[in-house]
């Protein structure tokens, strides 16, 4: 059958964050730990987001806006604005450190915000290969219009399309914005798949499915997404994991013991800093 996950909100700064995966009913869909949604929101002149440097390990991040813009910076020397429909892409391996801030301009005037940071767990393998950040601008990534179905490849493969982002496992990531009465057949390349409505109201086979929750259709299922008003949504899935994956934090590993050395390295400086934005920091969690 259908499971229909709803998502737990947190509200950081006026933002509210939902957050889908894990929960008891999905600890992971395909290579996907981790599932959030951002906004939408309209934040206040001289307002933003503001999340300080904080540390990674064993997963890449990837960062997908349809509205407003990120800074991102890291202990690798990346400075880079996301805008909407780019792709920001860390590889974390076997450690970095980042921070993610409204930039300077946009805290000028009142300014949207809605996308999507979803973590992927990296295979066993290559948890601890070398920490990488990738910048895809919009305008790289495969993408159809069809039908009144925009689709765009975020990584991975689909519908015939490869995205330019390297990742480590098979990977479905699709960004597709319908218009209202149009529909599409969910890509079925892959062994695992999940639907997160961002916004709208649409159908999954002819059912109604709520908008800001995860759906993951039920194996073998046709999965036809139809739109009853114009809809934006993310699929989402690959191949599963090659294993369980502990999340403790910012930390995924297939390895308590890892986690703890990267509880240690952290407390002790040892993931390095990030050139200008090196004055604060998120310190360990207590519990």
């Amino acid at each position: 059958m259908t499971t229909i996950i709803a998502p737990r909100i947190h509200d950081i700064g006026g933002l509210q964050v939902r957050r889908a995966v894990p929960t008891l009913q999905a600890r992971s869909v395909g290579p996907f730990v981790f599932v959030d949604q951002m906004g939408p929101a309209v934040l206040s002149p001289g307002t933003g987001i503001d999340v300080r440097p904080h540390p990674h390990i064993g997963l890449a991040t990837v960062t997908f806006l349809w509205s407003g813009a990120i800074g991102h910076r890291d202990t690798l020397g990346s400075d880079q604005v996301i805008r909407p429909g780019d792709v920001n892409w860390m590889t974390a391996g076997r450690g970095i450190a980042h921070s993610e801030r409204t930039p300077a301009v946009e805290r000028e005037h009142d300014h949207p915000l809605h996308g999507m940071q979803t973590w992927l767990a990296l295979p066993k393998d290559v948890e601890e290969t070398d920490p990488a950040f990738y910048h895809h601008a919009a305008a790289t990534l495969p993408q159809q219009r069809r039908n009144g179905a925009w689709l765009r490849v975020i990584a991975g493969r689909a519908y015939g399309e490869e995205s330019p982002v390297k990742v480590f496992a098979d990977t479905l990531n699709v960004a597709i914005d319908l218009d209202a009465d149009a529909e599409i057949d969910l890509d079925t390349g892959h062994a695992e798949r999940s639907l997160y409505i961002l916004e709208g109201q649409a159908q999954l086979d002819g059912v109604d499915v709520p908008a800001q929750h995860l759906i993951i259709p039920e194996p073998g299922a046709r999965g036809r997404l139809r739109a009853k008003t114009p809809i934006k949504a993310m699929l989402m899935g690959g191949e599963p994991l090659d294993g369980p994956r502990h999340l403790w934090w910012n930390f995924v590993s297939s390895s308590t013991e890892r986690i703890e050395q990267a509880k240690h390295d952290w407390e002790s400086g040892r993931f390095g800093t990030i050139p200008g934005d090196d004055k604060e920091f998120i310190p360990l969690p207590s519990y």
